[in-house]
């Protein structure tokens, strides 16, 4: 696609990289086979065509609008679109340059904004999550049932940790809701990691991945809560630790994003590499390993959510299927399993309509295949399907500790 940018656009810090992007983008349309706000509402502009070229008209210097704002605002983020672009557009990095541009340029109505800073606020710090957390299950019953929806069903305690000490060490990232709403994934990973001779060490010092700001107007903070993570990560990966464990996929997806954004920093470039390249979704490190000697035994069935920002994002796509697999899991067929349950980071709270679509078809389609409990790899999906409270929905990961003889 041929494109020139404005003056305006190319003083931008990533305007030689939106211009590649844009270039690379041949029209074709097949991103809007798979785009599931596309599906849902038929709108060009709700697809990623259609959003390339507003963004291509924003950095072109024409006018601006809420209109804009609007249909950038619906995409998911989901990358769907890049799974299946013949071209190998960079989408998701040419959606963050226009948001930052369009966000900069139209205000926001003053009930968004309080929501976004809301979020910005509870979302990243545990201690204010837990404790909103606590206040909403004490007054459940007096919620409306959107809210109650929010509100884990049940919250299952962590098991202690292993204490013995392997050779083999990795980081965990413990992460910002998941301690709070799914207390016990990290711990059973740390409990299944134990029995493969791997020792975990939770560097306190870490918080928020960074994608709550960087995806809420706010993309200056989120890189900062990169690279308070970085220096919190650094003497463990000086002293031998072999990787950064997840275990949720979007933060996963995120924290091997920042080598890239972090590329133009001098102080923080070099670091951000290498953390990027030992950053490692749990199934990553579970697949090289010999997990028929952990003994795992269950009946039950289940069916698997492959988060995007697992499947699209990371390109770990049957990864955890195969885990399951082999240790003798029996697993559902899911229909259409690369779209989005709707989820996204908070997109369930800021388009509360088009998520609950999304996940209701989200949730037919797991169910067909009648499993005992659905298993996902993201606190985030976790948390949005079980909230509808028809079948339990738990971390794939406590499925396997349960099953530890």
């Amino acid at each position: 696609m041929q494109t020139t940018l404005s003056e305006h656009a190319r003083q931008l810090p990533r305007a030689e990289e939106a211009e590649s992007i844009l270039r690379s983008c041949v029209h074709c349309g097949f991103c809007n086979a798979t785009c599931p706000t596309y599906q849902l509402l038929g709108d060009e502009l709700d697809g990623p065509r259609g959003r390339i070229y507003l963004i291509k008209q924003v950095l072109e210097g024409n006018e601006v609008t809420q209109k804009t704002q609007q249909h950038l605002d619906r995409c998911l983020s989901c990358r769907n679109c890049e799974t299946t672009c013949p071209s190998g557009v960079d989408y998701h990095n040419l959606l963050d340059i226009g948001r930052a541009v369009v966000d900069a340029a139209v205000p926001r109505p003053a009930g968004q904004r309080l929501l976004r800073e809301g979020l910005r606020n509870v979302v990243p710090n545990p201690g204010r999550f837990k404790a909103l957390l606590n206040s909403g299950q004490a007054l459940r019953a007096l919620l409306p049932a959107p809210l109650q929806a929010k509100l884990p069903r049940r919250i299952e305690p962590a098991r202690p940790r292993p204490v013995t000490r392997h050779e083999r060490q990795v980081l965990m990232l413990e992460g910002c809701v998941q301690p709070s709403l799914s207390p016990n994934t990290n711990a059973a990973a740390a409990r299944v990691l134990d029995r493969l001779g791997i020792s975990v060490t939770a560097a306190r010092e870490a918080g928020c991945c960074g994608a709550v700001d960087y995806h809420l107007d706010a993309q200056a903070a989120g890189l900062d809560r990169a690279r308070r993570n970085i220096d919190a990560w650094w003497p463990s990966l000086e002293n031998g630790a072999v990787a950064i464990v997840q275990t949720a996929s979007g933060c996963g997806a995120f924290i091997k994003e920042y080598g890239h954004l972090l590329s133009a920093d001098p102080a923080y470039a070099e670091k951000a590499r290498k953390v990027s390249a030992l950053a490692r979704d749990l199934v990553e490190i579970l697949g090289d390993e010999p997990l028929e000697q952990l003994g795992v035994h269950s009946d039950q069935r289940l069916a698997f959510h492959c988060p995007c920002t697992l499947q699209h994002a990371q390109k770990l796509g049957g990864t955890v299927e195969t885990v399951l697999t082999r240790l003798g899991f029996s697993l559902t067929p899911v229909p259409d399993s690369h779209l989005c349950c709707g989820s996204a980071g908070t997109y369930s709270l800021t388009q509360p309509e088009l998520s609950r679509q999304l996940r209701d078809n989200k949730l037919n389609a797991l169910e067909s295949g009648q499993p005992d409990v659905i298993v996902t790899a993201n606190i985030g999906c976790q948390s949005h399907l079980d909230g509808a409270g028809r079948t339990p929905v738990r971390h794939w990961i406590e499925l396997i500790d349960a099953a530890l003889p």
